[in-house]
């Protein structure tokens, strides 16, 4: 009995774990990535490099792919309480980050700009978003002539 409980624990910390390095960056992509994406791409056509839109295409299929893996081999693997065990995990680490995986949360913002500015062609804008400075950036953008709508507005808890 005790090796069942020592197991189900295992399986519960592969769940959220699972979730949180695989499951986490699938929801960033569709929640903060493709929609930024596509709003600079609506800004104007050349302010982020089509290579974007690629690499975020290709992390999305890698990401799906590993938990496809990792829930199959749970799922045919696995009897039913390790199952269920698997599954709280993830559910739980899903109930953790809900609503913090957003364009508005400060970190998601800054996780993209960390990511994406090397697609960025204008100088100014890429130094602004590889320094993660909202500010700079819209400052860019207005000094360029387009809209700043991409940039969501944040909480006052830190400072640019």
């Amino acid at each position: 009995m005790a090796m069942k409980i020592i197991w189900s624990a295992v399986l519960v910390f592969v769940g959220w774990i699972g979730y949180y390095l695989f499951g986490r960056q699938l929801i960033f992509n569709f929640v903060t990535a493709f929609p930024l994406i596509r709003q600079m791409e609506e800004t104007q056509e050349d302010l982020i490099a089509p290579g974007a839109k690629r690499y975020t295409v290709i992390s999305t299929v890698v990401m799906a792919i590993l938990c496809l893996i990792i829930c199959g081999v749970v799922l045919f693997f696995c009897p039913l309480y390790l199952k269920i065990s698997f599954a709280v995990g993830a559910v739980v680490c899903a109930f953790m980050l809900a609503g913090k995986i957003t364009p508005d949360n400060r970190d998601m913002f800054d996780s993209f700009c960390s990511s994406y500015y090397k697609f960025v062609p204008d100088d100014e804008l890429r130094t602004a978003m590889c320094n993660k400075k909202p500010s700079r950036m819209k400052l860019r953008l207005h000094d360029m002539g387009l809209s700043t709508a991409f940039i969501p507005d944040f909480k006052k808890d830190r400072n640019d």
